[in-house]
């Protein structure tokens, strides 16, 4: 201790606290391959493919009786745990740690705003936009809640719209955010690497976090983004079969036609992936915003325009009005129609999101570097929302006013009823081709995108994961897909086989995500900002307290250097 600040102690004052900075980059940009955990879910993936082939019939009877139990006994968790994190999200953007940047005190972000949004949203739930845009509002417009309203009504609208706003913004995007900030705070404000196991240093200390415990919660995150994706690649190849028979390229679609799409599809986003993110992805990403905004403005235009304009306003009045109501949905009161409800959508949505946030959360962190928490929560949850918003007030809007008008695209497969739309439309076959690419398009930046978090988690958290390994998971992925799809004669099994297992495999990441939480909480109480302004709090009460014991109110509180420290400059 310096003479100094002894000198201040003596007197009651200590001087503020003011850290050097703790910043460090996330060690080497390469690392070596982490046998063990590579090793282990390569092994998973080859014994899982191994299982469907040999015994598809079992695969699906085990993971279905699995799901059940997992809904059955554990909705509640899903429901209270989805609105648990919207809050805590909340809570830290407008609290103080909203301040703290995710790098050094001083660092830019790495992305523009436009670019680092385009890709936030392209891995989150571009595809799923696609393929539910249509669907869902008229889904629950033609079936609603049970509970809540009339098929087919005025009221059915409204709550078809509520309850499409409730499954596609705060809460996935909460979900998201919650293991993303864990992960970027620790990569890049604690120096950690950039894996799911560090966030828990704080917890369990760094020996269990890069031991056994660790690895095994990164070979369990590999092994969830592998399947998500898989089936993302399977759903976006049914939407683009769907397109081609609408668009009158296909009498019908076989399994073959799928394999071949899929392998296209795997073969653009291995090249989009192993060029980089900044090349890349954020190319791509930039193309489907582009795609999507001209989409959405012709639908917008050619569709019902003044209904679309007064759904916007309404669909939020309506949003907020029954959130409680929706949030707090359960079998308890509704019964076995609610439960069935549920397990078809909340409980589902809620499983599925917390089951990408290995992929979506690790690369949402890999992009958002230099972004403070305030700036990382608004654009993780507010933006992405908003786009939401209006993306299903254009497509829902429109599809539900061409089904109160007489065309019957509730009839249809859900893969297809997007099409249907679009031919209600001029140039109805153009916009169906432009929404075949835009399909495939934000397939391949999402999965791409997947492929190098497999790789970082693969290689000890690197963020410039080696081809090779990056090369591989993006086979693989693509290889559970068609296989999956080739098992299941014409996919919609297979599908729906990959979709439990990807829903089971939440399970464990709800605990983990929820241990997150208290991780975060506990590094962000010791970070440099939030000591430093503790402790100038703490000097200026000190120095007002001694001013009035030796001064009474006579007294001014001034900063300036201090004699000895003006000597040992000199």
């Amino acid at each position: 201790m310096t003479s100094t600040a002894r000198d201040h102690q003596e007197k009651g004052v200590e001087p503020p606290y003011e850290p050097a900075r703790l910043h460090e980059q996330a060690g080497p940009e390469k690392r070596p391959t982490d046998r063990v955990v590579f090793g282990v879910a390569a092994g998973l993936m080859v014994a899982f493919i191994a299982w469907g082939v040999a015994a598809p019939d079992n695969l699906s009877s085990v993971a279905a009786t699995v799901l059940d139990g997992v809904i059955e006994g554990g909705g509640w968790a899903f429901v209270l745990a989805a609105s648990g994190f919207v809050v805590f999200a909340l809570w830290l953007a407008f609290s103080s740690y909203g301040k703290i940047p995710l790098g050094a005190d001083d660092e830019k972000p790495e992305f523009r705003t436009v670019s680092w949004i385009s890709m936030m949203f392209s891995a989150g739930m571009g595809i799923g936009l696609m393929f539910y845009g249509v669907g869902e509002p008229l889904s629950h417009f033609t079936s609603p809640p049970p509970g809540t309203a009339d098929a087919g009504t005025s009221e059915a609208f409204d709550v078809a719209m509520a309850t499409t706003l409730f499954h596609w913004t705060l809460h996935p995007w909460a979900i998201y955010a919650v293991v993303g900030l864990s992960i970027a705070y620790g990569t890049f404000r604690k120096g950690r690497p950039q894996l799911i196991s560090a966030a828990f240093t704080p917890l369990f200390g760094r020996r269990r976090a890069e031991g056994g415990f660790g690895r095994a919660v990164d070979v369990l995150a590999i092994f969830a983004t592998l399947f998500g994706s898989a089936a993302s690649l399977g759903l976006g190849a049914l939407q683009i079969g769907g397109g081609l028979v609408a668009g009158g390229f296909m009498d019908s679609v076989g399994t073959s036609l799928l394999v071949v799409i899929i392998v296209v599809l795997t073969i653009a986003f291995i090249v989009s992936a192993v060029s980089g993110v900044s090349k890349g992805i954020q190319a791509l990403s930039n193309v489907n915003m582009v795609l999507a905004g001209v989409l959405a403005l012709v639908v917008f235009v050619g569709g019902p325009t003044v209904l679309i304009l007064n759904l916007l306003p309404t669909m939020i009045g309506d949003y907020f009005g029954d959130l409680t109501e929706m949030a707090a949905r359960t079998a308890a009161t509704g019964g076995e129609p609610t439960q069935t409800w549920l397990a078809g959508w909340t409980v589902f949505y809620w499983a599925w999101w917390i089951s990408w946030t290995p992929f979506v959360g690790m690369f949402i962190a890999r992009i958002s570097r230099g972004r403070t928490i305030r700036q990382f929560v608004a654009g993780v949850i507010l933006i992405p929302s908003s786009v939401s918003l209006i993306w299903f007030a254009i497509f829902g809007g429109a599809a539900i006013d061409a089904q109160r008008s007489g065309t019957d695209l509730a009839s249809r497969a859900i893969e297809g009823q997007l099409f249907g739309l679009l031919d209600t439309l001029p140039l109805g076959a153009v916009l169906g081709v432009i929404a075949m690419v835009l399909v495939g398009v934000f397939f391949v930046s999402g999965a791409d995108a997947a492929s190098i978090v497999m790789g970082t988690l693969s290689q000890r958290g690197t963020i410039h994961p080696s081809r090779g390994v990056v090369v591989f998971w993006g086979a693989v992925m693509g290889a559970i897909a068609a296989i999956m799809l080739l098992v299941g004669g014409g996919g919609e099994d297979a599908l729906d086989g990959i979709q439990n297992i990807t829903i089971i495999m939440s399970v464990p990441f709800l605990l983990v995500m929820v241990l997150m939480c208290v991780a975060l909480v506990k590094d962000l109480r010791q970070d440099p900002l939030v000591r430093r302004d503790q402790r100038a709090v703490e000097a200026i009460e000190q120095a007002i307290d001694y001013g009035r014991e030796n001064y009474g109110d006579e007294f001014v509180v001034a900063v300036k250097p201090h004699p000895a420290d003006d000597e040992n400059a000199s």
